[in-house]
């Protein structure tokens, strides 16, 4: 057979790397750089709420200005990720500038005044921001630049933000594939995704900003020789029981704060009462537990010896029912209407529940609580390969088969749920009901019956 070989479209496939890492390059900088200026600025906010512990009781009237400033300038950005997943599906009105700085005031001023968040969802809606107001900027030089660029730059901006504000770059490339549609991902934008979440990590960094870190001790079994390294039968069970735990409290993660923002929804109006509401049931929650570890991120305690995601590495570091009270702060403050991510409470959620699944399966602590970090994750945002990646990024390549395991069960046992309604489902998941073609979560949700039915209402119109 003779050898054949096409020399134009090698070529064609150099140009292809050099126009984007062209385009791609100026989304990198500028997105790490606003992670950079975010990630210590809710530094500062964060130490700010620690040493004034009476903040917390501004937080209902703290959230009345957010909601006010969202409808007078943000109309439609308040759907916040699930908007920038929608233009890069179907472009349309294009994601706005103004959404970048709007979320970071407004995440900025729910961790200050105590609210549960996390970071995630504004490093990528600036992100998508920037990237969105940089394709318009090059559409009118270049007419060459069409709906498939405006979505891969949109792709390159959601890669950023993601690398950016958790040092993750293999991962935020992927995530911002993956997130798009349940069960299907196209690698048309790998290059361009690559190129931008390396450059916003490495732009971080030059900012020194530092992200946390993470060791765990070496799970192996020295009897055993085989091409999988560190894989012990007895402790995989285990992992598969607590991978299917985590994706049900996926499921009850997402269930619970889209439910709850419907109720504050049809229960009371006008909308800028939500915080209001949600901002006292968060005063009075502190007040019962008699803890505010369950405020902000959850990356440190204000308390000696408190919960934080650090300390649900170490044995005896979280209470049994931590992950459940995280859960509750941050889908109230979420469907109350503040503003910021769910990924670094799920962080908190998943590592909690993993330390205490770990008690009871007689497990190591520190894996468990690192398989609950990257699982529940995997599923409240569905996806798994992103999830997998992210946590041998962050805890080493030793347990990745666990990390794996843990990741793709738990994507399986969260259903059609998720944080991202605007997801579509490409592929369903096996065993489980889908509306049909070109379906998103939001549909799906809609198909499902009572538990959902009796707690989400529908808005009056």
């Amino acid at each position: 057979m003779p050898f054949r070989w096409n020399p134009r479209e090698h070529i064609s496939h150099s140009g292809y790397v050099l126009k984007w890492a062209l385009i791609s390059t100026p989304v990198g900088l500028a997105v790490g750089s606003a992670c950079a200026i975010f990630i210590w600025s809710l530094d500062k906010v964060t130490n700010t709420r620690l040493s004034y512990p009476w903040l917390l009781y501004l937080l209902p009237i703290a959230g009345v200005p957010v909601v006010w400033l969202y409808h007078r300038l943000g109309k439609g950005m308040d759907r916040g990720n699930n908007l920038i997943v929608d233009e890069i599906h179907q472009p349309g009105g294009g994601v706005p500038v103004r959404m970048a700085p709007l979320i970071l005031i407004a995440t900025l001023v729910t961790h200050l005044f105590g609210g549960s968040a996390g970071r995630e969802g504004t490093a990528v809606q600036m992100g998508g921001s920037i990237a969105g107001g940089y394709a318009r900027l090059l559409h009118r030089f270049f007419k060459w630049m069409g709906k498939v660029d405006t979505r891969t730059l949109l792709m390159t901006g959601v890669a950023a933000g993601f690398a950016g504000v958790f040092g993750t770059p293999l991962a935020g490339a992927i995530f911002a594939m993956e997130v798009l549609a349940i069960g299907q991902m196209s690698y048309a934008a790998v290059i361009p995704c690559l190129i931008a979440a390396i450059l916003a990590d490495w732009t971080c960094s030059i900012w020194r900003i530092q992200h946390d870190t993470f060791h765990l001790a070496l799970v192996t079994d020295p009897t055993q020789v085989g091409t999988l390294a560190h894989l012990h039968w007895p402790l995989m069970l285990k992992v598969v029981l607590a991978a299917a735990l985590f994706g049900l409290v996926s499921l009850l993660f997402s269930e619970l704060t889209h439910s709850l923002h419907r109720l504050f929804t049809r229960l009371i109006r006008p909308a800028i009462l939500h915080p209001v509401v949600g901002g006292l049931f968060i005063i009075a929650l502190v007040h019962l537990l008699g803890t505010r570890d369950y405020l902000g991120l959850g990356n440190v305690s204000p308390e000696l010896g408190g919960v934080s995601i650090s300390s649900a590495f170490i044995e005896g570091g979280a209470y049994p029912w931590s992950w459940w009270w995280k859960l509750l702060f941050t889908a109230i403050t979420l469907g109350a209407g503040f503003k910021g991510g769910e990924v670094t409470p799920l962080f908190f959620i998943g590592a909690t529940l993993g330390n205490t699944l770990a008690w009871l399966f007689h497990a190591p602590v520190d894996l468990f609580a690192a398989l609950g970090f990257t699982a529940v994750f995997a599923g409240a945002t569905n996806t798994p390969l992103a999830s997998t990646i992210m946590a041998v990024e962050l805890f080493g390549p030793q347990n990745a088969v666990y990390f794996a395991v843990a990741s793709f069960v738990a994507y399986l046992f969260s259903g059609h749920s998720g944080v991202y309604l605007s997801q579509r489902i490409g592929t369903p998941k096996p065993e489980t009901p889908t509306p049909g073609p070109e379906a998103t979560l939001h549909s799906a949700r809609e198909q499902r019956p009572w538990i959902t039915s009796l707690l989400r209402g529908k808005p009056r119109k």
